[in-house]
């Protein structure tokens, strides 16, 4: 059993910035990507950014430069720094972990990132 525990989210001002935390708990391999995507209302599932287990990284467009992903493979734990956060960036935010030898994929359950304009 895999769980993904979230915490961080919150309601900032426009340039401001937030650290998400995602915690991974369970029977994870070595060999996995941890991800952020986000939902906004009305809109698809995106992918924010995710990091590899051996630390490459990827990046949605609208976040390079503003957003950093970053883990502790010792905790299991992901982050996602975001800066300079805009009204756009509004979503509900999703940690997501994919366990490449079991080709598997599991959600957290989501935490709510408001930015006021």
């Amino acid at each position: 059993q895999v769980q993904l525990v979230e915490s961080g989210g919150g309601l900032v001002q426009a340039g401001g910035s937030l650290r998400l935390s995602c915690a991974a708990s369970g029977s994870i391999f070595s060999s996995n990507v941890m991800g952020w995507y986000r939902q906004a209302p009305g809109k698809q599932r995106e992918l924010v950014a995710d990091i590899t287990s051996g630390g490459g990284t990827k990046y949605a467009d609208s976040v390079k430069g503003r957003f950093t992903i970053s883990r502790d493979n010792a905790k299991n734990t992901v982050y996602l720094q975001m800066n300079s956060l805009k009204a756009e960036d509004t979503a509900v935010y999703y940690c997501n972990l994919i366990l490449l030898m079991r080709g598997a994929g599991y959600w957290g359950q989501g935490t709510q990132v408001t930015v006021s304009s």
